[in-house]
């Protein structure tokens, strides 16, 4: 098959002038084309446009095609296909059970139900239907379900998120999870396929992790809601069982593998783990605010002329700098028409978070600005003393918002003159389930509030508006990722106990939707390896 790359079209191109297009680059007459993937070019506000990557079919030889346009960006392509293992011993009747339905733990689940094996789904919230009602309840009321929230709950804390699928790592299982994603969204997300920066947003995201949940149970695995893990049971050095808290009610799960899929706000199974003797250690994370702008002017920063054009969704961004004598600032989980929801897990904690559906089309537009935090920050050489830096300015929100969960924000201009903000101007905090003006020094590390401080007239020189006086900042985000790691052997995965799978962002090993669904499908592969006997079958 011929692939192109690097064609450029104006945004009403029909596939019929992409069609046309490619067959006057090759020169010959084009059957059929597929598009691989799709980016917005909008490096020129005047001449904003799609670049493709093309996949063409032609009748003829393709070789000799490919030869004749002597064009780097033709080329003859070669697929590499993931292609899930087979479990060659499943009527050894092993036992695995995997802690957390996010990615991590969802398409662990999935590959070795696939594989033939009847895995265990153990979840400590509520199904994502239930759960969204909870989410709902949450920030109209400020009512907290410890148990089920934004963090917790079938599907994990990127459920409610941007649902953004893009990711830093590159993996021939990338494809095979979106494909997944796809498939399960029965024709409703094919998009996610080509574009650029895939995008699935958290109202179609709900129905596909639904949707695979009931393809595990249907491939023989078994998925338990509100079912906590409060210890484990070890023989020698290896795992035997796992002790599981439901109602109250206390009971013991025999098991040859335990996942620990268990997310980055899992705060207690953490502390539980490390009592119980599983070498885990510090590692790096970052904390800061959100901050929101009208969703026009982003748009109008970003497109310029073509700001509102039907072809183009809202504007995203992805900045970063280092202010001189400051750390590095940088934007993260950028939500294009989306809002800044409620993502504490804990009573008298306040964090924040971003999202948006599909749509995006919400009258602000909102990004984390997040400064790393090393362990040299911490107080402590004890592997749990992030998350205490964590709970200590959580706290501290809380508070500072009026201990109703409340969230204090701050304008962008009286940041950056070093004042406290008493009201609000011309763009209205879209957290729910309220806001108070307030000082977000009193609740952040010094570090961080001054190179946030330092980078916003930075960032104004970057996207037009950005340091706007009225732009909201909203503390504190504080969970973008896990300040653990929990140690695992580079080649087994498997941690201090034998049989024990750290997998996924809240243990260390991902960060985002994909990268942590694709180290599911790694903890998976070598929890089949290891029963094959060393053999990974296909």
């Amino acid at each position: 098959m011929i692939t192109i790359n690097n064609v450029k079209m104006p945004l009403d191109s029909t596939k019929s002038d992409i069609k046309a297009k490619v067959a006057e680059l090759l020169r010959v007459k084009v059957t059929d084309i597929k598009i691989l993937k799709r980016a917005i070019d909008a490096r020129k506000k005047d001449e904003i446009c799609f670049v493709y990557n093309i996949e063409v079919s032609i009748k003829g030889d393709e070789a000799a095609v490919v030869k004749k346009c002597n064009d780097k960006n033709v080329f003859i392509s070669r697929k590499e296909a993931y292609i899930p293992p087979i479990c060659e011993k499943a009527s050894s009747k092993s036992k695995v059970i995997i802690v957390g339905s996010g990615p991590a733990g969802l398409f662990c689940a999935y590959i070795l139900a696939k594989a033939g094996l009847e895995p265990l789904l153990i979840e400590r919230g509520k199904t994502v239907d239930e759960r969204k009602l909870d989410v709902e309840l949450f920030r109209n009321s400020g009512i907290l379900n410890t148990e089920s929230n934004i963090q917790f709950g079938e599907g994990g804390a990127g459920t409610f998120s941007d649902g953004k699928l893009n990711t830093g790592i590159k993996d021939v299982r990338i494809r095979y999870v979106l494909e997944t994603f796809a498939a399960a969204a029965n024709g409703t997300a094919d998009d996610i396929l080509y574009m650029a920066k895939p995008h699935i947003g958290t109202d179609r995201l709900i129905g596909i992790i639904r949707n695979m949940r009931e393809e595990i149970i249907q491939m023989g695995g078994s998925v338990m809601f509100e079912h906590k893990l409060c210890g484990i049971i070890t023989s020698g050095s290896a795992i035997r069982g796992a002790v599981i808290e439901h109602n109250g009610i206390i009971s013991e799960l025999e098991c040859d593998s335990l996942v620990l899929a268990i997310g980055h706000s899992a705060r207690d199974t953490v502390k539980m783990l490390y009592e119980s003797n599983i070498s885990m250690e510090q590692k790096p994370y970052a904390m800061g605010v959100r901050i929101e702008h009208s969703r026009k002017a982003i748009d109008k920063s970003q497109y310029g002329k073509f700001a509102g054009h039907d072809k183009l969704s809202a504007a995203d961004y992805k900045i970063s700098c280092t202010p001189d004598g400051k750390r590095g600032v940088y934007s993260f989980c950028m939500c294009p028409g989306g809002v800044v929801v409620p993502a504490a897990s804990e009573e008298g904690m306040l964090a924040v978070n971003g999202m948006s559906e599909f749509a995006r089309d919400a009258e602000n537009s909102n990004a984390a600005l997040l400064v790393g935090v090393a362990p040299s920050d911490l107080d402590s050489n004890d592997p749990l003393a992030g998350i205490e830096l964590q709970r200590k300015t959580e706290r501290l929100a809380y508070q500072l918002g009026g201990a109703n969960y409340k969230a204090p924000v701050q304008l962008a201009g009286d940041l950056i003159t070093g004042r406290a903000s008493h009201e609000i101007g011309s763009i209205m905090p879209s957290y729910k389930p309220g806001y108070t003006p307030t000082d977000l020094r009193e609740c952040l590390p010094a570090f961080i509030i001054e190179s946030i401080r330092a980078s916003l007239s930075i960032f104004g020189k970057m996207i037009d508006g950005y340091d706007t006086y009225d732009a909201v900042l909203t503390g504190v985000e504080s969970r973008s990722s896990s300040p653990v790691r929990i140690k695992r052997d580079s080649i087994t995965y498997e941690s201090s106990i034998k049989g024990i799978y750290p997998c996924g962002e809240g243990a260390g090993y991902a960060g985002g939707i994909v990268s942590a669904a694709v180290d599911g499908i790694k903890c998976a592969e070598k929890i089949i390896e290891k029963i094959n006997n060393g053999k990974i079958a296909t």
